[in-house]
């Protein structure tokens, strides 16, 4: 694959990815002991985009109470004002990349087209 469009489907997948690691953030925001994950994007090969996610571990998932008692569970530490702004981020980097991967797919159309 040429690498422009390599890095630019690379990244359509890693949005991709983070809009499911945020929409799973937000769908357990209730549940009892959930730790949230965030998605991490490197730079891989080519200018490749790599997503990565990893668990948020702050806040204590246990609180324990005298010896002998049993533990009570926190609420998760997904807090909604850090996920939808993380939502509209994905949604446009998701959107800027289809942008340039048809610009690309124009560009590639016009040089053939003035080859043949």
């Amino acid at each position: 694959m040429i690498p422009p469009l390599n890095a630019t489907v690379s990244a359509l997948h890693a949005f991709g990815q983070k809009l499911g690691v945020t929409a799973g953030n937000i769908a357990n925001v209730n549940t009892d002991g959930y730790k949230k994950y965030r998605a991490i994007f490197q730079e891989g090969q080519h200018g490749a985009v790599e997503e990565t996610e990893q668990r948020d571990e702050t806040g204590i998932p246990l609180d324990r109470l005298e010896e002998g008692a049993q533990p009570v569970q926190k609420a998760s530490n997904v807090a909604l004002e850090e996920e939808f702004p993380e939502l509209i981020v994905s949604v446009y980097g998701f959107k800027a990349n289809l942008k340039t991967l048809k610009a690309q797919d124009e560009i590639l159309g016009n040089l053939l087209d003035a080859v043949a």
